[in-house]
């Protein structure tokens, strides 16, 4: 199957939904999928007001047009909520083109908090985009449950995974060699340094040890200057995030507005037991698995996790399979109809041929060496 994947979160951005799209894409074409992405370099861009290292298209409609106008393509999804994900909205409508979509991000949570937008608004919004969409793919059932108690429609659970094999269990907690031996334990908060982290909470956690932060965003300057004790990192390379994790005695994931919260699988992977509020995204990664605590009191819960085994958080990080995950998503596609799109976009239905005889591009070759992560 060919598919053409539209989304405003790509490479070179560093956050967990690109993380997700990247590690999707490679196992789509893992099991044979031909995967075709537009994504915002493809585009002129600005960057985005207040997100530091996220580029937007500006006015992309007619160039997305033309390049779905000339594809052959089995299903379309559109990944999120941007300029590009609209424009692919407003072609596929004028096509009559069938369409899915995802929800990776609470966007309504982030304007609420950084610019005081009223929630009601912000959902309303995006109730309007996915409303014709066929499917519209949560990462999880506590996400969906919510979205259906605002009035959206066509939802579908889907899961994420991640790379056991790069995020290797650490038995016990190593050293991060750039950091040196740090006063144990290591407490450790990976994602972006923005409002809707809630970072405050981690920096301002009274606990021993040593406090590292990987990650950038708005916040990042100030913060720096406040907490000038804390351990600040910036971007790390993937292989260079698993070491890090391999090193660290507890993860704290502050936030109460994620979705999923891939950090923490990530952590997990490596053996990292995780300390989180009983919220979206941390009810559903670790929930009663035993592989962290979860408290309203984020203290309470970073003692609790810090009496973890290490073997626990990893044998649930091996519960999250990208393999299932890109099969769940192929089974929520919108599959075109032969002859249904019209004379000005020629359809050709294809099938799927095993992954070894599609060629792999040097660009596929180079994503794999290119991902990096850091937050949802």
């Amino acid at each position: 199957m060919k598919i053409v994947l539209v989304t405003d979160a790509w490479l070179p951005q560093v956050n967990g939904v690109v993380t997700t799209l990247v590690e999707l894409v490679r196992e789509l074409q893992a099991i044979g999928h031909e995967v075709v992405v537009i994504h915002p370099g493809q585009f002129r861009t600005r960057p985005c007001p207040g997100h530091t290292g996220i580029d937007l298209a500006v006015f992309p409609g007619r160039a997305l047009s033309r390049l779905l106008d000339v594809a052959r393509f089995d299903a379309i999804h559109l990944a999120t909520e941007g300029p590009l994900g609209w424009a692919a909205r407003r072609h596929c409508l004028r096509r009559g083109l069938p369409f899915s979509t995802a929800f990776h991000t609470k966007f309504p949570e982030i304007l609420n908090a950084a610019l005081g937008v009223p929630l009601a608004w912000g959902y309303a919004l995006l109730r309007h985009f996915h409303r014709p969409s066929q499917a519209v793919m949560v990462p999880t059932s506590g996400v969906l449950q919510m979205l259906r108690q605002r009035g959206f429609q066509h939802l579908k659970e889907w899961t994420h995974g991640v790379d056991t094999r790069l995020f290797a269990l650490a038995e016990t907690p190593k050293v991060y060699p750039p950091l040196g031996s740090l006063a144990r334990p290591i407490s450790l908060f990976v994602g972006r340094v923005a409002h809707e982290k809630n970072i405050d909470a981690f920096l301002d956690l009274d606990v021993p040890g040593s406090k590292v932060v990987c990650g950038v965003g708005p916040l990042e300057a100030t913060l720096r200057e406040q907490y000038p004790d804390v351990h600040w990192l910036g971007v790390l390379p993937r292989h260079e995030l698993a070491q890090l994790y391999a090193a660290a005695d507890v993860f704290v994931f502050p936030s109460r507005s994620e979705t999923f919260g891939l950090v923490m699988l990530e952590a997990m992977s490596c053996g990292v037991p995780v300390a989180a509020y009983p919220v979206d995204g941390p009810l559903q990664v670790v929930g009663e698995s035993g592989a962290g605590a979860l408290r309203d009191d984020l203290r309470e819960a970073w003692c609790a996790a810090l009496r973890i085994q290490r073997s626990q958080p990893r044998r649930r990080a091996l519960a999250f399979d990208w393999k299932r995950s890109a099969d769940l998503f192929v089974s929520f596609l919108a599959v075109q109809a032969p002859g249904s799109d019209g004379r000005r976009h020629p359809f050709r239905p294809r099938t799927v041929v095993p992954a070894k005889t599609l060629p792999r591009s040097p660009k596929r070759v180079a994503l794999s060496h290119k991902c990096h992560s850091v937050a949802e």
